[in-house]
């Protein structure tokens, strides 16, 4: 009498906050915001999306750990004597994260940050700006422009103009060579081949504007006085 052996279903990877993050991130990336939904990452998963649910009480707070995930990888650098390294080092990094994930990040870029993961994150840049400024004005100005251009041009290099909506009826390219002669002749600088200079160029800016106005304040702060040396009165012999 034969015998059919038992065969055991391999063991189902257990469902994790980490391993559903990781799945998601990948379905974004596959699919755009747009196209994301708890039943397609339910597919991925290999479970159905209620049990998604047992982890993240909503879709908003699925979303809402995908952001936290793509900002814990910005390197924040440590407190250091460096500060211009220490802003060129956060920047390059905050647009890695950009380049990383492009299709989540329109939503890192529009999120208000405001869970704890996402306020520690600000806190955290802005004590690399006051650093330098130690000025709460400068450190909140340089703070906004530092963010004007940074989510500016990470938007622009992963989901602007070039990606963005066309016009029903698009000009050729004889319209823009006679009715923008100038666009034309700087239109070549707009490749992706030049962006790491145009980055550059943005970023030294900054850089630039930053150091001014930290050493202007830094003159404008009183120095501590030092106290003149005790005079010692010359002893008389009676």
């Amino acid at each position: 009498m034969s015998t059919v052996p038992n065969r055991r279903r391999p063991a189902r990877e257990p469902l994790t906050r980490e391993r559903i993050v990781d799945a998601a991130l990948a379905l974004v990336e596959a699919d755009g915001l747009a196209g994301f939904s708890t039943r397609k990452l339910g597919e991925r998963l290999g479970c159905e999306a209620m049990s998604i649910y047992h982890h993240f009480p909503s879709k908003q707070h699925l979303l809402d750990a995908l952001v936290e995930h793509a900002i814990a990888s910005v390197d924040v650098p440590e407190p250091g004597p460096d500060g211009e390294a220490r802003l060129r080092r956060l920047l390059e990094s905050y647009r890695a994260m950009a380049h990383r994930w492009p299709k989540l990040f329109p939503l890192v870029a529009l999120h208000r940050l405001n869970m704890p993961a996402g306020i520690r994150f600000i806190e955290s840049v802005v004590s690399v700006i006051d650093a330098k400024m130690q000025d709460p004005e400068l450190t909140a100005r340089h703070f906004r422009a530092m963010g004007y251009f940074l989510i500016g041009a990470c938007l622009e290099e992963t989901a602007g103009y070039a990606k963005g909506p066309s016009a029903a009826e698009p000009v050729d390219d004889d319209f823009v060579a006679r009715e923008a002669p100038h666009l034309t002749r700087v239109a070549r600088y707009f490749a992706p081949s030049e962006w790491q200079q145009t980055w550059q160029l943005g970023v030294d800016a900054l850089i630039v504007r930053g150091n001014a106005d930290a050493a202007a304040a830094a003159a404008k702060r009183p120095r501590p006085r030092r106290e003149a040396p005790r005079r010692r009165a010359a002893k008389r012999n009676p």
